[in-house]
Order: C-alpha cells, then structure tokens, then sequence
C-alpha cells in the first residue's frame, strides 16, 4: 500500500530528529529476515539504547541531505533499516553483529560515527572491539594486579614467619 504524503512527511521528520540526536548510526539490510527475528532484534536494540527504523531509501536520501549528511542511496541495495545509536556508540553495532551471527539474513552494510561515513568493513571491525565497560574492567584490573601482588607477597612472609615460630615452639 502507498504511502500518503502527511505519511511520507511523518516518516521524514522522524528520521530528521533521529538523526540530530544519533551519536552513531548502522545501516543493515534485513531481507528474508522474519518478523519475529526483527522484533527481537527491536528489543535487544532497545536495551543498549538504540533505535532500528525502517524506511524507504528515498525519504531516509531527503532527511539526510536536509541534515546535510553524505548518504547515496545508489551503495545500498534492498531493504534498508538504520540503527540509531543514542547513547553508546559502538554497542549497537555489537548487539547487529552478534544477531547477524544467528541470522545470515541481517548484513551490515556501513554507517556513520559521529556523522563520520564508515565502510561495512570498518563497521563490522568496531562492532568487534570490546565495550568501553570492558575496557574499563581490564584496566581496573591492571591496575589492581601489582597491588593485589604486593599484599599477598607480604600475607606469605607473615605466613612463613608464623609458621618458623611454630616450629621453633
């Protein structure tokens, strides 16, 4: 079914806010991809604070020229849903590339970071690095580890001093 223009329009100007307020964005094609798989792929989305909109490459060519962002349409080919990420930059990119792992049907095909156009190549290698959380975690670890090291080195003196008494007694 058609869609009206008021509709068109609607669609536009989502895709316009969505765009202002992105941190990054990845374009995926989804065709063949069932329903069901891309409702839960909506709710995974969800959960890192992203958002999938599904559009028609035409009005997603008119918002992004509106927001003077370089899109060319003709380098995407079937169905296109773009991923807004609102909050973190690189997990939903993640969260796309561990689904499309189940599902062959979901491609990545690029995107942008920070209004920056990246290649599927480059988008695919992103989604592959660890979250700044784990990155955080392996540094606290790294840091903690000579400390941690030190206090048990001191525990086993205290320890072997202990038991020379001991055996003295």
């Amino acid at each position: 079914m058609a869609l009206t223009k008021e509709q068109k329009k609607n669609i536009k100007d989502k895709l316009k806010k969505a765009i202002k307020d992105q941190k990054a964005m990845v374009f995926v094609n989804f065709s063949g991809l069932r329903a069901q798989d891309l409702e839960k792929l909506r709710e995974k989305l969800k959960e890192v604070g992203a958002k999938m909109m599904v559009s028609k490459k035409t009005l997603a060519d008119l918002a992004f020229k509106e927001e003077k962002i370089d899109f060319d349409k003709k380098e995407l080919e079937n169905e296109l849903a773009i991923i807004f990420a609102f909050e973190d930059e690189i997990t939903p990119a993640k969260t796309i590339y561990e689904f499309s792992k189940e599902k062959e049907n979901l491609k990545i095909v690029g995107g942008y970071v920070e209004n920056e156009k990246i290649d599927k190549e480059k988008m695919i290698v992103l989604a592959q690095l660890p979250s700044k959380q784990e990155l955080y975690a392996r540094l606290a670890g790294t840091l903690f580890a000579p400390i941690n090291n030190f206090v048990n080195l001191q525990a086993q003196t205290i320890k072997g001093l202990f038991y020379v008494l001991l055996a003295i007694k």
